[in-house]
């Protein structure tokens, strides 16, 4: 890829992973990702962040087309994670930078990933402050959101706030910026990204906004290290608002029913409760788990306000894409959700208590008696399911 002006005197010198269809262990859809890096030209000529190591050649010839590496002053390290730190051992060695910024906890990532002798690696407290020259940066660290080193690079003089993994989507495309592809697409993409890597760190999201607020940040341009570039004050607003909505994670007139089955009695019973939901007026996604993968469950998860899962009992438990699902799921700690459980067994019938347990387990609302049947299922156990979506409805528009 070719360098990108994003403002005057700044670069986009990243890299672009047309490939990837795994990421944090979700799957991308094959949409791939980016990995962004941000050159800025002023008295002290500084790199924000680095690409995956697999992208180094692409990288440093991205980043030769506007600075020889050599004449590169500073390095900012926002998040120590190898997909944004991989190309740092050669860069160093080839630039020989005066300073390494990175946050105090960055700088312990940073020893334990790479040797950093001789680095001239200085950690920078929220709240500090650097000079390049005609422009400052100013740092604020965000912990967990979403690794204990992550901080934002705010630059005033360009109104320019570099977000690092917060705002990132998976997109791999030739445009930069986001106002540049279909807004629902875009929205899609941020959903999915939030959905299976941000949110059990909503509180540091929405404590990181109110702080952002209370400084009374003027920005115009959100630069992530994954993704599109958001410029201009609308696109800002967009993400800003779109961050606020999914960390405050308020229950939405959805439902989605979610089963794996052996010989069809755990199917016929899921879409009998999603009979149920739609009597109830509820928006409802049915999703058998041989279909769909945990990280396609777990964005409609996200985005509803019900959780009804089906399993037949397995080997004394339940079956393995369900235990997967639910391991995925408590992993990310969804809020503010109604749950259920229900299942066909042959033998010893245990699945319907492990399933209504995970969901205690993640402060799921749950809704009983849960649902459970020998064999095949007849009429009278439909009409219970049905029952169950309809009870699983109910307490879910209690919550709107």
């Amino acid at each position: 890829m070719r360098p990108v002006q994003i403002k005057d005197g700044i670069h986009w010198v990243g890299a672009v992973d047309w490939n990837n269809i795994d990421f944090h262990g979700y799957s991308l859809a094959r949409f791939g990702t980016t990995y962004n890096a941000y050159l800025v030209f002023d008295e002290k000529i500084t790199l924000f962040d680095t690409v995956k190591a697999p992208f180094k050649d692409e990288f440093l010839e991205c980043l030769s087309q506007v600075v020889d590496p050599c004449k590169i002053d500073y390095i900012v390290a926002n998040h120590l994670e190898p997909d944004h730190s991989g190309c740092l051992p050669e860069l160093i060695a080839a630039c020989k930078p005066e300073k390494v910024f990175c946050s105090p906890m960055g700088q312990r990532a940073m020893e334990a990933h790479f040797d950093t002798t001789g680095w001239p690696v200085q950690a920078m407290k929220s709240g500090s402050t650097l000079s390049l020259g005609r422009r400052t940066v100013h740092f604020l660290e965000t912990r967990m959101l979403h690794w204990p080193d992550s901080m934002l690079s705010y630059i005033p003089e360009d109104k320019l706030l570099i977000a690092n993994d917060a705002f990132g989507q998976n997109i791999a495309s030739s445009e930069r910026f986001a106002d540049q592809i279909d807004r629902a697409h875009l929205k899609r993409r941020m959903t999915e990204y939030y959905a299976n890597i941000i949110t059990p760190y909503s509180p540091v999201v929405e404590k990181t906004l109110a702080t952002v607020a209370e400084m009374g940040l003027d920005i115009d341009m959100i630069a992530p290290d994954h993704g599109l570039i958001f410029r201009g004050k609308e696109m800002v607003d967009f993400a800003l608002d779109t961050y606020a909505e999914f960390a405050a994670q308020k229950p939405a007139n959805r439902a989605v029913v979610v089963f794996d089955t052996m010989w069809h009695s755990t199917e016929r019973m899921a879409h009998a409760v999603a009979d149920g939901l739609m009597d109830e007026g509820v928006s409802v996604r049915v999703m058998h788990l041989k279909s769909f993968h945990h990280s396609e469950v777990m964005t409609e998860i996200f985005q509803a306000g019900a959780v009804v899962v089906g399993s037949p009992t397995h080997n004394n438990g339940i079956l393995p894409l369900v235990a997967d699902l639910l391991t995925y799921m408590k992993g990310l700690r969804p809020q503010n959700k109604v749950g259920a459980a229900f299942g066909s067994f042959g033998w010893s019938g245990e699945c319907v208590k492990i399933i209504t347990q995970w969901l205690a387990d993640m402060s799921f609302e749950v809704v009983d008696p849960a649902v459970k049947v020998k064999h095949v299922p007849d009429r009278a156990v439909l009409d219970q399911c049905v029952d169950l979506g309809r009870a699983v409805g109910r307490t879910l528009k209690a919550k709107l």
